[in-house]
């Protein structure tokens, strides 16, 4: 298997994100468990999701770059925009699952507000891309549609089903 350098960040993505949850001490649940638990504060192991995180924002950046003339210099903002709050989602790391470990309170706050714009933002790239698109575009529209309905519906689900949040978000 040959790998462009154009695909290397998204291996490691997928290595890092993957492999993780093996990293993790006893009584982690990737069916229950965010991601962003995996990566939380103080967790033996949590360096390698962190490592996913940085990998993926950098992939994101590096696409945006290159998609710039398709998807326009707002949509392509946008979209780097994500990754680079993907990068801040892995400084500021989520309270630890364990019960009783000390954690910084003013990190998991950043954590929690750097995720919550990471949507936002995301949701807007995918939106101002759509509205540069040719009426012939079908499938990348129909893509889009997709991409903004699971950005909505992921969420929601994991609220109203935590026993099952950390499938529903992979």
């Amino acid at each position: 298997l040959r790998i462009g350098a154009d695909h290397r960040y998204e291996v490691g993505v997928a290595v890092a994100l993957a492999g993780a949850p093996a990293l993790m001490p006893a009584g982690y649940s990737w069916v229950s468990q965010t991601t962003s638990e995996l990566a939380a504060q103080g967790v033996q192991g949590a360096w390698l999701a962190r490592l996913g995180f940085v990998l993926l924002g950098l992939s994101v950046i590096l696409l945006a770059t290159i998609c710039r003339r398709r998807w326009g210099l707002w949509g392509a903002a946008l979209h780097a925009g994500f990754g680079v709050l993907l990068i801040a989602a892995a400084v500021f790391s989520h309270r630890p699952w364990i019960a009783g470990e000390d954690f910084d309170r003013v990190e998991d706050v950043l954590h929690s507000i750097t995720a919550t714009a990471m949507g936002f933002v995301f949701v807007i790239g995918v939106v101002v891309t759509a509205l540069r698109r040719s009426r012939g575009d079908v499938w990348p529209r129909a893509f889009d549609i997709m991409a903004v309905a699971a950005s909505v519906a992921i969420p929601l689900g994991m609220a109203a089903l935590p026993d099952i949040e950390g499938v529903l978000q992979r």
